[in-house]
């Protein structure tokens, strides 16, 4: 059974492969990618990465084409999941936390899971917001930071552009809306012990249900 994943920044390939063998791993999909991989007889194409701004998106069109050609299509913790609560209704499998966030509306913009990457490693480069989201919760939830803090570092992350996101950036810039220069210090060696890779455990979710879907 041909199985065409479209991963990146979310998950190492190699990791990937230890959670689905036999899968063909390709580059973040942009328009028309998806629509292919259906034409070539993919049986199932997860769409975990996908391009946002470096050239056209998956189109919604493309992703039922490809379902009416036979593909069954997964997606989760990035592009995938955003499109998979577009979609969902219509028979693509949505998979993860992310996806369920943006179901449930919790998030909306493709902002929440863009990220700058390198372009030929495809490691990433700056932080997704919903990667930092995940932190602050737990942070919260353990007492490392209050209510008003975890509310100001989510605004400064908002204000970061995605490309330069990261959590020394966004605290500086949470010092600019009134966290004192100590207490972020203080902040930023605490989510050390917190922090979440929310997108890599997503796109996990992704291939383990794609492997229970093709075994059974």
């Amino acid at each position: 059974m041909r199985v065409i994943v479209f991963l990146g920044p979310s998950l190492a390939w190699e990791d990937a492969r230890k959670a689905l063998s036999g899968a063909e791993y390709l580059p973040p999909a942009a328009r028309g990618d998806i629509i292919r991989a259906a034409e070539a007889g993919a049986k199932a194409i997860a769409l975990i990465d996908g391009v946002f701004y470096q050239q056209a998106a998956v189109s919604h069109r493309e992703i039922l084409k490809a379902m009416e050609l036979g593909s069954k299509v997964f997606g989760g913790s990035s592009m995938g999941a955003l499109r998979a609560s577009e979609l969902d209704i219509y028979g693509m499998v949505g998979v993860g936390t992310i996806y369920e966030w943006y179901k449930s509306g919790k998030i909306r913009s493709d902002d929440e899971v863009a990220l700058a990457f390198h372009p030929e490693s495809l490691k990433p480069l700056s932080e997704p917001l919903v990667n930092i989201r995940a932190t602050l919760e737990k942070a919260l939830a353990s007492g490392m930071i209050n209510q008003q803090e975890h509310e100001s570092i989510l605004i400064a992350a908002k204000e970061v552009p995605f490309q330069l996101r990261n959590y020394p950036r966004i605290l500086q810039k949470a010092i600019r809306l009134g966290l004192s220069s100590t207490r972020a210090g203080e902040i930023l060696e605490l989510i050390k012990n917190v922090r979440t890779d929310l997108k890599r455990e997503d796109a996990i979710k992704v291939l383990e249900r794609i492997r229970e879907w093709r075994d059974d």
